[in-house]
């Protein structure tokens, strides 16, 4: 077997820093901290069914790109949309990986990652624990969208068993991670690839499947239920004139819908198609923006945070298994993504193959990422805890805030520039939501904005040791992190 490695990509900016030791035709997840630095990410290593004796596993891999201590052998089973990653409610070092193995082991599944040990390195605490037993096959598909309360998190998976309309809802709280409930809802389908892609407000959810399924739903961030379905799409998959839908994605505006499409036994060539869902006619609105060659076949879109959509692509050559790529194949297939550089707009600038990995190589797969910057939901029914729990901190506009603390003095002391509003409240919270502390600007000035800068010092004496939430607001702007005292 050839083995390979992988790009590294801060799509924050759009620019590749470096290599990966990703080796997988599709399945990874990564998690970076507020500034864009690299926590720790994991992929499942795929092995081609061929390779007697071997099984796909899922790797966890540090900051540094080594195996983190006790990263190995948990579940996976080499697919594509199949990891998750999810902050604990109220540690700043705990993270839920989230492992769907679709098929062969059957059930759901996850372990917790521990960021402090191992000199700050990171461990797997605890490894593969079952959500749902092997009758439960979950979809190649899972996502997850942050409760409209800006604290919790619903967790979405679809039941791979037989024809069937039924969604599953985690939910994430500081309770844990549990099942919160079913719902039967739109079409009735069988598909191992069931998309379940969110808009980055979290407010609908796009469907595909790639037995001929397109579908648009509302999506309810507080009690986690599906309405309003908008069915663009849907042939009958008993038939081998099946479309093979791939993968779709929202643009962030929520008017576009983005769908990828494999070629199949009696079209090989692969598209890019688009969906106005503002238009009269919805389907009608289809809008093909690439016809490709049948060997480069059409894999994940994603959303990143600088706001562009990337396609993954991988090179199939005829008469050839693609997986995994010789040391020799490298064309502009492989060393490349595409790029819809402007997808709110109509006319979007989708540039195939243009976004270089400076040597490495793409399959099918791109990070399944949920928009952990996500807030509450301000004025829902649901918008009732004091603070956001966000990670990484949510910002509304181009205002940062800073925050040290001293163990020696107790003292906190919080800093903001590039602020937009005059008018300041600051309220800190434990990770119960109590109020710990919480000042306004008062009339005539004293704590205030003054030029962007914002300056304040907090006495922390008497306070317990653990973990507090800073929340900053002004009429233009929303800033929040945390700090552990200790």
């Amino acid at each position: 077997m050839v083995l390979w490695r992988q790009c590294k990509i801060d799509f924050s900016n759009g620019t590749q820093v470096g290599k990966s030791q990703v080796v997988s035709r599709g399945s990874c997840v990564s998690i970076c901290d507020s500034n864009s630095n690299l926590v720790f990410y994991a992929h499942t290593f795929y092995v081609p069914l061929w390779q007697q004796g071997q099984i796909d596993l899922t790797v966890v891999y540090n900051k540094s790109d080594t195996i983190m201590q006790n990263g190995v052998n948990l579940i996976g089973r080499g697919w594509y949309k199949e990891l998750l990653i999810l902050p604990f409610i109220d540690s700043a070092n705990l993270f839920y990986l989230v492992q769907a193995p679709v098929t062969g082991k059957g059930g759901f599944f996850y372990s917790i990652i521990d960021m402090s040990q191992d000199s700050g390195r990171g461990a797997v605490i605890q490894k593969n624990v079952q959500l749902q037993g092997s009758t439960f096959w979950a979809n190649d598909g899972i996502t997850a969208i942050k409760h409209g309360n800006g604290r919790d998190w619903w967790v979405m998976v679809r039941d791979w068993n037989g024809y069937n309309n039924k969604f599953f809802y985690y939910v994430v709280t500081p309770s844990g991670l549990t099942l919160d409930h079913v719902q039967y809802i739109g079409d009735t389908v069988k598909s191992s690839a069931y998309r379940i892609e969110a808009s980055d407000d979290g407010e609908k959810v796009a469907c595909i499947a790639n037995q001929g399924l397109i579908s648009v739903f509302d999506f309810d961030r507080c009690g986690g239920w599906l309405s309003n379905e908008i069915n663009i799409e849907y042939q009958n998959p008993n038939t081998n004139l099946i479309p093979w839908y791939w993968d779709c994605e929202l643009s962030p505006n929520k008017r576009y819908l983005y769908v990828s499409q494999e070629f199949t036994l009696f079209d090989t060539a692969n598209y890019l198609l688009r969906f106005d869902l503002q238009a009269a006619n919805i389907p009608a609105s289809r809008d093909t923006l690439y016809i490709g060659e049948r060997t480069a076949v059409g894999g994940l879109l994603e959303l990143a945070p600088d706001g562009k959509i990337y396609w993954a692509c991988t090179y199939y050559p005829i008469g050839t298994f693609f997986y995994p790529y010789p040391d020799s194949t490298h064309n502009y297939i492989t060393d490349n993504l595409s790029v819809i550089n402007y997808p709110d707009s109509s006319f979007c600038d989708f540039q195939p193959f243009s976004f270089y990995l400076g040597g490495k190589r793409t399959y099918y797969g791109l990070p399944n990422n949920p928009n952990y910057g996500l807030g509450r939901l301000y004025g829902s029914p649901c918008d009732t805890l004091p603070w956001t729990n966000l990670t990484p901190a949510l910002s509304k506009g181009e205002g940062v805030m800073q925050i040290t603390y001293i163990s020696a003095w107790e003292k906190l002391f919080i800093n903001a520039q590039n602020l937009k509003g005059k008018n300041i409240t600051i309220t800190i919270y434990d990770t119960t939501g109590k109020e710990k502390f919480a000042r306004v600007k008062p009339p005539g000035g004293g704590l205030g904005v003054f030029g962007g800068y914002f300056t304040l010092d907090v006495d922390c004496s008497g306070w317990a040791n653990g973990l507090y939430v800073v929340h900053l607001q002004t009429e233009k702007e929303i800033l929040s992190k945390k700090f552990v005292k200790e």
